[in-house]
């Protein structure tokens, strides 16, 4: 299930504010808009502002969402005399009616989310590399299974890159040895074994296809 986050100082809160969420399979966390409590915020996929009344205070609320790095879609609800207000400026992603039905409602926020995940794509350094679930940092020398950091020595780290940037290929341990180990290196291909084992275990059944 999908969470949302909606900011609003309803006391009928989202019966009110959208009713349309009701009728849809999000599990939906309330906090009032109370810009301190913006940083405590739990995780959620999207944030849902009430802007159908104080638009002054919410355009400053929505702006402010944006300065504490929140990397969530922010979708603002609005009366129709509010849309002719609302600016690109306030840092919503998307603007949606009180009356909208479900339907709608769903599209919005999935497309809200979609639009800034390929922003945040595209302004990625090209440092980073993904391949099946695995993310790969090359400044900061990092790697991720799902999100999830992993916890990888420099050498298997290297290893790991190599692999990813190959997909597909297969590699005799010498192979893999001279590519990441270098051919300065006078230990035997036992210690390919080593890594490739360690490797398999770190990234668990489910992606160890990816390492031969």
């Amino acid at each position: 299930m999908r969470h949302l986050l909606l900011i609003t100082d309803s006391l009928q809160a989202s019966a009110e504010v959208l009713p349309s969420l009701g009728l849809l399979p999000y599990r939906v966390r309330i906090i009032p808009a109370e810009p301190t409590l913006l940083l405590e915020a739990p995780d959620c996929d999207a944030i849902v502002v009430d802007g159908r009344r104080d638009l002054a205070s919410v355009r400053s609320l929505c702006r402010l969402i944006r300065t504490t790095g929140v990397s969530t879609a922010v979708v603002l609800v609005v009366t129709e005399g509010g849309l002719a207000v609302v600016a690109a400026d306030w840092g919503a992603d998307d603007v949606l009616l009180t009356t909208a039905g479900p339907a709608e409602v769903e599209a919005r926020l999935r497309l809200a989310q979609g639009r800034l995940a390929l922003s945040r794509d595209r302004e990625e350094p090209e440092t980073v590399i993904r391949r099946g679930g695995v993310e790969i940092d090359e400044a900061t020398y990092s790697a991720r299974v799902d999100g999830t950091a992993l916890d990888l020595t420099f050498k298997e780290f290297e290893l790991l890159k190599y692999l990813v940037q190959h997909p597909g290929r297969v590699f005799s341990r010498q192979q893999l040895l001279l590519e990441v180990w270098g051919y300065d290196y006078f230990g035997g291909t036992r210690t390919v074994d080593v890594h490739v084992r360690r490797l398999r275990a770190k990234l668990g059944p489910e992606r160890e296809a990816l390492i031969g």
